[in-house]
């Protein structure tokens, strides 16, 4: 936020301090090895994402959005640079960083609330105490207006009923950062506005910090508090977005098309620079 887009407080008042930074990215780099040949899938990312904030990662397909939250979740190391979340360096996989897949990775042998409560088997406090992970697997499920299907086998449900199984078990460990990785492109249209509405009662209800990856201008406007918008690869920030919007937001309202739109420009601007010949 620049000086002069500040709000000044009324005489009197103070300013509301900004939430405390969750995770720092500092100078994070990321190259491949591929037949003998370095592949730079990123540029130096620099990025600060403070508590209770949702961030989207947006930007061409291959730019290298998904590397960076593969290297947030831990299943990768940066090449170069360094990623801490709360002071404390990312060097592993962890229950305070969960991830949502594009497939819902759910156990088909299980019932719907043996999921989830397997989830809960990581959470201090009730690894050893079933009858309360099975109480706060309910709470979960009933968040996610699952209750009913509770008992089901993995295989009755629905696509978009699959996947609030699995956003349930990934918050039932209660992670300090939760990481969605383009889970709903394959739903129908209403399935997804419904689960964009659900996520965004998660965000008011669990202050939650999501980090969340995708290539819709449109999911990007409605969910996400700032859209960091990335170049070709190798992937760098070319800028951000703030979304200031108040919530719930509606996929379809005018105002979150209309930030989708100058998303969405910034995208096929950076696709037209990178064609070779082609006058910007």
């Amino acid at each position: 936020m620049t000086q002069n887009s500040a709000s000044v407080p009324a005489t009197g008042e103070s300013a509301p301090a900004p939430a405390p930074v969750k995770l720092r990215l500092a100078n994070v780099t990321k190259t491949f090895e591929n037949a003998g040949q370095n592949v730079e899938a990123l540029k130096p990312i620099n990025l600060e994402i403070r508590e209770g904030e949702y961030v989207v990662l947006f930007g061409p397909s291959g730019c290298g959005k998904s590397t960076l939250l593969n290297l947030i979740a831990g299943f990768e190391e940066p090449t170069s640079g360094e990623i801490t979340l709360e002071g404390r360096r990312v060097t592993r996989p962890g229950h305070d960083r969960l991830m949502m897949f594009q497939e819902h990775a759910l156990f088909p042998w299980l019932k719907v609330i043996d999921n989830v409560i397997y989830g809960l088997g990581w959470r201090p406090g009730y690894r050893f105490r079933p009858r309360l992970r099975r109480q706060k697997a309910r709470e979960l499920l009933k968040l996610m207006h699952l209750e009913e299907f509770a008992k089901s086998p993995i295989h009755e449900l629905s696509g978009g009923m699959k996947q609030r199984a699995a956003l349930a078990r990934a918050l039932a460990p209660d992670p300090k950062v939760l990481l969605i990785d383009e889970p709903f492109p394959a739903l129908d249209a209403l399935v997804r506005a419904r689960l964009y509405g659900e996520l965004q009662d998660i965000l008011v209800r669990t202050r939650k910090t999501i980090v969340s990856v995708t290539h819709d201008p449109r999911e990007a406007a409605c969910l996400g508090d700032r859209v960091i918008v990335f170049t070709g690869r190798p992937g760098s920030i070319k800028t951000e977005i703030k979304v200031d919007l108040p919530r719930p937001r509606d996929i379809n309202d005018p105002q979150v098309a209309g930030y989708a739109g100058k998303i969405a420009a910034l995208l096929e601007e950076g696709q037209r620079e990178t064609i070779p010949g082609e006058k910007v």
